[in-house]
């Protein structure tokens, strides 16, 4: 019976605000920025003022039927007034100007409320990172990947696996609202991991893709080796190869030292002469090769005979 109940105060709800032609705006506001609050409604033929009011009990603006504005109450930034009769432009907006705006006409008949904006007024959310945790991973082809979303005062926690450069995440988008009343998401879109922080007037991203994480974190060539991606029969012919090839090389670099000697050019020599008081020897010529007597010319000088000068 209960939800019969509900369901009738509903349908009531919504034929009086029907009825009354009110519509309910939301509006959302960066902190620091302008906000025109249009007037677009019907007045009653017979009406003797507009007025603009704040959460329906603070009086703003009183205009006239000429459109002649008056403040009653000044706003944070105060106001401007455009072209467009009865209109309001709220200056410079700060969060303690959030709230419930309502233009009404009075009459005689009383206050006939016209429109509504309820106004929410946010600050820029604060700058985002995305954190990788931990990569395990193999290979450039296949890793699973760890990251955290944070930012100053939350964070998300997610992970990722990538298969042949198809990426997924476990779970889901992940998503939570920070104190401050923003969302703090991280998602995947065409395998890059965007880590975004946001409101309804501002947000700050953090990305990355995930086949970089990937390539940047994975084993180089000798750990994939030594892990047995290639089987140790290949490595001991491989290496066989490699000792064998290794010890041509010294033998054709020793013979080619041995070819390339270089000998003393030979010096002319001149032997010594024999020995003997009674002759006196003159060599006359070079040196001949080892194979052939060298020739050799002696001249003999006689002594004088004593005796034929006694």
């Amino acid at each position: 019976m209960r939800p019969c109940v509900v369901l009738l105060f509903a349908v009531s709800l919504l034929t009086l605000c029907e009825a009354q032609g009110i519509i309910v705006t939301p509006v959302f506001v960066l902190k620091g920025r302008d906000l025109l609050l249009k007037f677009d409604a019907d007045l009653p033929e017979k009406f003797s003022f507009v007025d603009w009011k704040f959460n329906k009990t603070v009086h703003l603006v009183r205009f006239e039927p000429s459109g002649e504005p008056n403040v009653l109450h000044n706003s944070t930034g105060g106001f401007d007034f455009p072209e467009k009769i009865f209109s309001v432009t709220l200056k410079n907006l700060q969060e303690a100007d959030s709230g419930v705006y309502t233009v009404s006409a009075v009459t005689s008949k009383g206050d006939k409320q016209l429109a509504e904006y309820k106004v929410t007024v946010q600050g820029p959310v604060s700058p985002v990172e995305l954190i990788v945790d931990r990569v395990d991973s193999n290979s450039s082809e296949s890793c699973d990947l760890h990251v955290t979303c944070r930012t100053h005062n939350s964070h998300i926690n997610s992970t990722f696996r990538c298969v042949d450069r198809v990426c997924s995440q476990e779970g889901g988008e992940r998503s939570e609202v920070t104190t401050s009343g923003a969302s703090l998401q991280v998602y995947l879109l065409n395998s890059t991991i965007i880590c975004n922080h946001s409101n309804q007037v501002h947000k700050t991203q953090d990305i990355d893709t995930a086949e970089h994480i990937c390539s940047s974190n994975a084993p180089p060539f000798l750990s994939r080796w030594m892990i047995g991606i290639i089987p140790i029969p290949v490595v001991i012919v491989v290496l066989f190869v490699f000792l064998y090839y290794r010890r041509r090389r010294r033998i054709s670099d020793s013979r080619q030292i041995v070819n390339n000697t270089v000998y003393e050019d030979p010096q002319e020599v001149t032997p010594a002469p024999p020995q003997n008081e009674n002759s006196t020897y003159s060599l006359v010529g070079l040196p001949v090769p080892s194979s052939t007597q060298p020739e050799t010319i002696y001249a003999t000088v006689k002594k004088p005979d004593r005796s034929s000068n006694d």
